[in-house]
């Protein structure tokens, strides 16, 4: 569901290091030539070779008979990819030879800031969505639905990033600052809404995030997805749920005191039932990737809520709006 596109194009080149035949001999620790090579002797100066060979002093004068046997190599089935999204680098905006119905071009921008400064990322136009699924093998596409696709498919991911925008809003300036919120609970920890606390005083000081880098792993079930399933085998009534439909792994660039962090955001896409207008229904699991620190971000976050409304802290809080 993340199908952002990055402008410039980027390629990949595999090389393989020159091999040294069986019967030469090996370099010693000291990265002194061998005993039996040449540069040991100091007469070798004077011995013309039928190759000129530029080296250093260190260098052995090896020429291999045939260097192009060991540099031609094979382009990675991953250099069509662009690494920073691991989407098709050249996907044009030409209409399918078999499409039957015309789609737009136009590209429509998203809110989240790009990790290299110039810009926000831009979703996919419809016909670059279609085409990306034919290349794909998914052929039986309905063209007549693939602009709602588009609309669904950004709609989910400008959600998931304002979960992560949250997220970093609490805990960008670190652990100290994201506790002054989170022991609010939810509700009063939200934006806008924690302004008699301490950390209210450097709201300002979090910077925006930006999206580094992301990546699609549909087929890589999470663990936290697996216990859910698992969940609800055991105790249908509470946990019994679909398997995500999809999941994405976001690098999100953090900055504070002037120092960068990558932080690794893990989505995992659900899908509900229906509303009963017909229109579809969509859960986001959106958090940071297991480390020590996020691991103390969750507790921090979800154990300061059930804590705050267990304590009693929202009917005290209202007894001072009442007072």
């Amino acid at each position: 569901m993340g199908w952002f596109w990055s402008d410039p194009e980027t390629s990949v080149v595999n090389t393989k290091a020159t091999a040294i035949p069986p019967h030469h001999p090996q370099a010693t620790p000291s990265n002194q030539p061998p005993p039996a090579c040449p540069m040991r002797d100091p007469s070798a100066a004077k011995i013309s070779s039928p190759i000129p060979v530029a080296a250093s002093e260190t260098a052995c004068p090896y020429t291999p008979a045939d260097v192009s046997l060991y540099t031609d190599a094979k382009p990675s089935r991953f250099s069509k990819y662009n690494p920073l999204n691991y989407m098709f680098t050249d996907l044009s905006q030409e209409r399918a030879p078999t499409q039957t119905v015309s789609l737009p071009i136009e590209r429509e921008p998203s809110t989240i800031p790009k990790g290299t400064g110039d810009g926000n990322w831009e979703y996919p136009s419809p016909q670059q969505m279609y085409n990306a699924l034919l290349r794909k093998g998914y052929t039986d596409t309905d063209a007549t639905a693939v602009e709602s696709m588009v609309s669904v498919h950004n709609f989910l991911n400008e959600g998931a990033w304002a979960e992560i925008v949250e997220w970093e809003r609490r805990f960008g300036g670190g652990l100290m600052r994201g506790w002054q919120m989170c022991k609010r609970g939810e509700e009063g920890s939200v934006a806008g809404q924690f302004l008699d606390t301490e950390a209210a005083a450097d709201e300002d000081v979090v910077s925006q995030p930006k999206l580094v880098r992301f990546m699609g792993r549909p087929k890589e079930m999470t663990p936290k997805a697996a216990m859910i399933q698992v969940m609800g085998k055991i105790y249908p009534s509470a946990f019994a749920t679909e398997p995500p439909f999809d999941r994405h792994d976001w690098f999100v660039q953090r900055e504070h005191g002037g120092k960068q962090q990558e932080v690794r955001y893990i989505i995992d896409y659900y899908s509900g039932p229906p509303e009963p207008t017909g229109e579809p229904v969509f859960y986001l699991d959106v958090r940071p990737a297991v480390t020590p620190t996020s691991a103390v971000e969750r507790m921090m976050r979800w154990g300061g809520d059930v804590w705050y409304r267990a304590s009693g802290a929202v009917a005290r809080e209202q007894d001072k709006t009442i007072c």
